[in-house]
């Protein structure tokens, strides 16, 4: 009995001392298998660390995919990232590009704001380097001014769990994404300038090329999509000779660089912009350009009369202008999904703080078309004020966005011999949540607080306005806490989402339990999938708007 009692107190005091021991042998294991859980991914320059989401999708945020554009390489195309050792962590978005806070919809998740802008973000389902899934790269809007692959309208995590790898692209804004300058054309390789937003999409696309099998994704099954500014620029990678080849399917969300008013303009025009603007701010050399404080260019960049920066014919990233790629076939020839909004902008747009009657309406489409105003009124037509009201709102839309879209997709069906898909989207937001108290939208698709005297706040929405169909095609209507989804919100993004992850994969939207969507060219008429809680193609409407617009721009 004493022998068994003296064993046991030997084994209890033994427990004791090896419990420490154990213990830390426990924290041990489970700081391995932790950092065994972080999921790694070797790129051309080095392993980059990523995280586990809960989900189990892996993400891999603030990649860099060129050399930051600091010092002598700003305003220069983008230059290779340079190798690194060892691991990097990709835990954290990069900073954002250099842009004012211009529209209230944005929320950024970005590490700070920074000329050192030039990074990506990777969501991916595989689970290593041998899959080969389809890839997703996606350009944000925000008119070449603003915007960020950071804003959770992005998140590529929902597409990921649709087996897709999801890619976020960041890119140069505003004056630094497209000044021209006579002496930047001269040390330019290429004799060009202007354009470095698009080439570091450019830089991105060719980065995804090198590295996304390493993140479990197929190089040659790569869909670019975007709104607005991003949706422009989906047209512009398919138009241009340098990134033509780098993709195999495309899908734009309201807008193309195709009669807008965003279109290149010819170099030396471009040129002599910059050189007034330099001359603006007391820089007479490129040198003294590129020694000044970037925040000095932003704010000088921004004032009320500079006017935008946009892209030229430049001879390199653009040979001639878009519509003439388009029109004569030399663009990307790949299927293409794409359409807009059931209200793209709204009737101040086109009168300003003029009230949309009858009266006013037909005044203002005389001042906009001169002898021409009876054509356009024949087409957008008005005999009551209710009626004004929507014409003036159509109106608006399309000179905004909608034509430059439908134009894009009408000269890619008749040159291309690929399928494209035309949608409208026409799902209203509902309400904003109680607690944002006094509140409403604002005219970039923001929020506006009413206290602030100097917003100018839209007028109630009559359908779906510009932007709003992100957070549904995304699948991401969760991480915008603004309004108050329904149900219905979620099975109309259930169905756009898996119209856009069918076409991501296959180049056609259709699938189980869709409404069928026909190409373009189906049949007589043109066909439109309309995506709202009743989800169903209808032959095309308004076409005779576009025919007049379209007839109008040449003139």
């Amino acid at each position: 009995m004493m022998r068994h009692l003296r064993i046991f107190i030997i084994a209890v005091l033994l427990g004791v001392q090896l419990m420490p021991a154990a213990s830390a042998q426990a924290k041990k294991a489970a700081a391995n298998q932790s950092k065994q859980a972080a999921p790694q991914a070797k790129t051309v320059n080095g392993l980059v660390e990523g995280v586990t989401e809960k989900s189990g999708i892996r993400a891999f945020k603030g990649v860099p995919f060129a050399a930051p554009p600091v010092g002598e390489l700003r305003w220069r195309e983008p230059q290779p990232v340079q190798n690194w050792k060892g691991v990097r962590s990709a835990k954290q978005f990069g900073p954002r590009a250099m842009q004012q806070a211009v529209f209230g919809d944005m929320g950024f998740r970005s590490n700070g704001m920074s000329e050192d802008a030039l990074y990506l973000n990777v969501w991916t389902p595989s689970k290593s380097d041998k899959e080969r899934l389809p890839v997703l790269v996606y350009f944000y809007g925000g008119g070449f001014v603003a915007g960020d692959g950071s804003e959770a309208r992005y998140d590529g995590e929902s597409m990921a769990q649709k087996g897709i790898v999801a890619v976020t692209v960041n890119y140069r804004l505003g004056v630094f994404g497209f000044l021209a300058h006579p002496e930047l054309t001269k040390e330019s390789p290429h004799n060009s300038s202007g354009n470095y937003g698009y080439m570091d999409q450019n830089a991105a696309l060719r980065w995804v090329q090198q590295n996304i099998a390493a993140f479990g994704g197929d190089p040659s099954k790569v869909t670019i999509a975007g709104e607005s500014a991003g949706s422009i620029s989906v047209s512009a990678q398919m138009a241009s000779p340098l990134s033509k080849n780098l993709i195999a399917r495309a899908i734009g969300e309201s807008g193309a660089l195709v009669n807008s008013s965003l279109d290149p303009v010819p170099l030396s025009e471009a040129e002599e912009k910059g050189v007034k603007f330099a001359s603006s701010i007391g820089a007479n050399s490129l040198a003294e350009l590129r020694a000044m404080p970037a925040e000095q260019l932003l704010e000088a960049a921004g004032k009320v009369g500079m006017g935008r920066f946009v892209p030229t014919i430049d001879g390199y990233f653009f040979p001639k202008s878009p519509v003439a790629i388009y029109a004569a076939g030399e663009q990307a020839k790949v299927p293409l999904l794409a359409g807009w909004n059931s209200e793209e902008m709204t009737y101040m747009f086109l009168m300003g703080q003029e009230k949309p009657t009858v009266e006013n309406y037909k005044k203002t489409v005389q001042k906009l078309y001169g002898e021409k105003a009876d054509d356009v009124l024949k087409v957008y037509p008005a005999s009551t004020d209710e009626e004004a009201l929507q014409a003036a709102t159509d109106l608006a839309g399309d000179r905004f966005i909608a034509y430059s879209t439908w134009k894009w997709m009408d000269l890619h069906s008749q040159t291309s011999g690929e399928p494209v898909y035309r949608y409208l989207f026409s799902r209203p937001r509902p309400p904003m949540i109680a607690k944002m108290g006094n509140a409403s939208a604002g005219l970039a698709g923001g929020v506006v607080k009413e206290e602030d005297p100097n917003a100018v706040k839209r007028p109630p929405a009559r359908g779906a306005v510009h932007s709003a169909e992100i957070e549904y095609a995304m699948g991401n209507l969760a991480h915008n806490k603004v309004y108050a989804w329904t149900p219905e919100d979620y099975k109309v993004s259930e169905v756009m989402q898996n119209y856009f992850a069918n076409f991501i994969k296959t180049g056609n939207p259709n699938g189980k339990g869709l409404p069928q969507w026909p190409t373009t060219n189906s049949g007589d008429k043109v066909q439109v999938i309309h995506i709202n809680v009743k989800t169903e193609a209808k032959p095309e409407q308004n076409r005779d708007r576009y025919l007049l617009l379209d007839e109008l721009q040449k003139k």
